[in-house]
Order: C-alpha cells, then structure tokens, then sequence
C-alpha cells in the first residue's frame, strides 16, 4: 500500500516575517513477506506489526533569506538496512555546496555535520515535548475543514465500526 503526496505547505515565521515553502514525502504501508518456493508467505500477522514508510525527496526553501533545504526519506531496502531514515542537507542564498549536512532517523536522533568540520546533534526528536494541538471547536468549522469533514468516520471507527465509518467516507 502506498500513497502519494503532492501537497505544499507554508510556515510562517511571524518574528522575522518569513515564509517556508514546504513539500511533503510518500506514505507507503508496509509489512513483511517472506518468499517461499514460487509462494509469498504473508508474515504479518505472525511475525512482524505493519509500519508507515516515509519515502522521497521535499524541499524547505525562504523566499526572502535566500536559504533553502533538500531532504531525503529513504524507504528500508528489502533486505537489511533501517527504517526511517532520513539525510538532508542545508544551503545558503546561491551556494551550490551545503553549509550543513544531516542524517539520522526522522522519528529518533538526526546529526549535522558543518562545512566548518564540526558534528553535533541536530535534533532528538524523542526528547521533544508532545504540545496539545489547538483545534477549533467543531461548530466553528465550516463544512470541508479536517475535524468536520471525517467526524463521522472517527466517530464510527472509535466505537469499531468499519462498515458504518466507510459509509461515512463517501
């Protein structure tokens, strides 16, 4: 399973009034299958829990500073390899050659290595606090907004019921 992104996004940061254009990598669903003779063997429900694959390449760039991003999310290879890793590298306004580079696990710790020669964690995401998203309530919603447009289908997939949560999509 997998699914594609063709979103941009814009953070905007009000004390210096920039704004970040942002792509999004690939979703895949993954699990794993072992090859038997000529048969696949479906291992998932044995042996392994499925997992969400980050895949492919977006771009962080400013407009008005000129700075500019590439960030890889390499999917696991089929044997071997780790999952959710992630490499990146950091450009100054018209450099062709990044200033930093970073590399590590997207959902764990990232280092950066600087042009300068020095290393040092970029980012551990796993010491982050969790910060409560602010939503507002539903009946301030219009109509085709996130928490209005699927409240049906959460609703119906808290309480376990798929057939009504389906429905509730179309």
């Amino acid at each position: 399973i997998n699914f594609c992104s063709s979103l941009t996004g814009c953070v905007t940061c009000l004390d210096h009034d920039e704004h970040y254009i942002l792509t999004f990598p690939n979703g895949y669903g993954r699990q794993v299958n072992a090859l038997i003779g000529i048969f696949i063997f479906n291992a998932l429900s044995i042996l392994t829990v499925p997992w969400i694959e980050l895949g492919g390449q977006c771009s962080i760039s400013c407009s008005k500073t000129g700075y500019n991003a590439s960030i890889v999310f390499h999917t696991k290879p089929f044997y071997g390899g780790k999952k959710h890793r992630v490499t990146a590298e950091i450009f100054s306004p018209n450099d062709k050659k990044p200033f930093c580079s970073i590399e590590g696990e997207w959902n764990g710790v990232m280092y950066a290595k600087y042009s300068t020669g020095e290393n040092a964690v970029f980012i551990d995401t796993k010491k982050m606090p969790t910060i409560k998203k602010k939503v507002r309530k539903l009946e301030d919603q219009d109509d085709f907004e996130s928490r209005c447009l699927w409240k049906d289908v959460t609703y119906n997939l808290k309480i376990r019921d798929i057939d009504a949560a389906t429905a509730a999509k179309h």
